[in-house]
């Protein structure tokens, strides 16, 4: 594995649009497994049918992604009672390549808010307008702007003129991208209602809350993560995006391993724990998984997911990140399953594949 100096010096991730292509690197060995191998990063192992799932089951679904049944899907992992039971890599990507989880890396910025307001750098009730200086030299400052509050970035409703899913709002992320300061970019936009009452997507700001926690913790963000999140999960390869001036940027664009994506899933599946230590405080995983606002056809909530999944075996309760291309962290609280998947389908409905694989061959799976 390729040392964590590269955390530092890989800055393939800086120029990379959130709806671009990504550079995998050199094609991997395929690996598709249900017994799983132990590599010593942390997973407890185990099989399909020692964990109450059917084994034939979650062999098939690899196999159909394997045989171009979901083209673009580029891995599965799937983790039950805690332990890593199946997992599949495919189109050149192995257990080991780090994979742009596009903006599945929000909910990570949501957990690292949650650990820097514990640690007394801000309260999810300030206003940034407090946490940030020189915040009233903006331009079109009203009261509306002085009333966004963290959770407000949280929950993606500062009514702020910023709108990823229209392309003419003048905060969409592609406008943003082109700009050399992308925070001061986005705190100069004019707002169109009252901070939340409606959410509208909007990947800066969370560019924004990324550089509050950096600002208020006085470490920057990718160090504190490492500090306070990567190095207590055992996760030791990173990458960022990161803005123009070189700071990394919790909208989007994080690269993992997978099998380091599903310890964020299991960590959140335990309340914040990871092998007996509270990485997460409790109270903030609890809220996340609580719907405060609708986004689209679902449920939204500090950074993260809501959605009832229908199945032949019946409705099933997931909260979830979600990056575009298909990466995904899936959360089932009732069946203590976590499943994750990455893809390549930038910009394509085939993102979405991995709602058809849950529904169809995995949730049915479940004893």
């Amino acid at each position: 594995m390729r040392s964590l100096i590269c955390v530092l010096a890989l800055g393939l991730a800086l120029g990379l649009a959130a709806c671009g292509g990504g550079d995998s690197g050199p094609a991997e060995p395929e690996v598709v497994s249900t017994t799983p191998e132990n590599t010593g990063d942390g997973w407890a192992i185990s099989t399909p049918a020692s964990e109450g799932l059917d084994a034939a089951a979650v062999s098939n679904a690899l196999a159909e992604i394997r045989d171009g049944k979901y083209p673009g899907v580029d891995s599965m992992v799937v983790i039950r009672h805690g332990k890593l039971v199946a997992e599949g890599y495919f189109n050149g990507f192995g257990r080991d390549s780090l994979h742009d989880l596009r903006s599945t890396g929000k909910s990570f910025t949501s957990a690292l808010a949650g650990i820097a307001i514990e640690r007394g750098a801000f309260t999810a009730d300030d206003t940034i307008a407090q946490l940030l200086p020189q915040f009233d030299a903006h331009s079109n400052m009203d009261d509306r702007k002085r009333a966004i509050t963290i959770t407000h970035l949280l929950n993606m409703s500062s009514g702020l003129e910023c709108n990823d899913w229209d392309p003419r709002s003048p905060g969409n992320e592609e406008v943003m991208y082109g700009k050399n300061d992308w925070v001061d970019f986005i705190l100069d936009l004019p707002m169109t209602g009252e901070p939340g009452v409606i959410a509208s997507y909007c990947t800066g700001g969370v560019v924004v809350l990324g550089h509050v926690i950096g600002l208020r913790t006085g470490t920057k963000l990718d160090d504190f993560a490492a500090s306070y999140l990567w190095a207590p999960l055992g996760i030791r390869e990173v990458r960022w995006r990161r803005s123009p001036d070189g700071a990394a940027t919790g909208g989007g664009g994080l690269w993992l391993r997978p099998r380091d994506a599903a310890k964020f899933g299991q960590l959140y599946l335990d309340g914040g724990m990871w092998n007996g230590a509270q990485i997460v405080p409790a109270a903030w995983v609890e809220r996340s998984r609580l719907n405060a606002i609708g986004l689209g056809r679902d449920g939204y909530g500090l950074l993260w997911w809501k959605r009832s999944l229908e199945s032949s075996a019946g409705s099933r309760d997931a909260f979830f990140t979600s990056g575009n291309g298909g990466n995904y962290i899936f959360v089932f609280p009732a069946l203590d399953l976590v499943v994750v998947f990455t893809g390549s389908n930038y910009n394509s409905a085939r993102g979405d594949q991995p709602f058809d694989i849950l529904s169809w061959r995995l949730l049915p799976a479940v004893h």
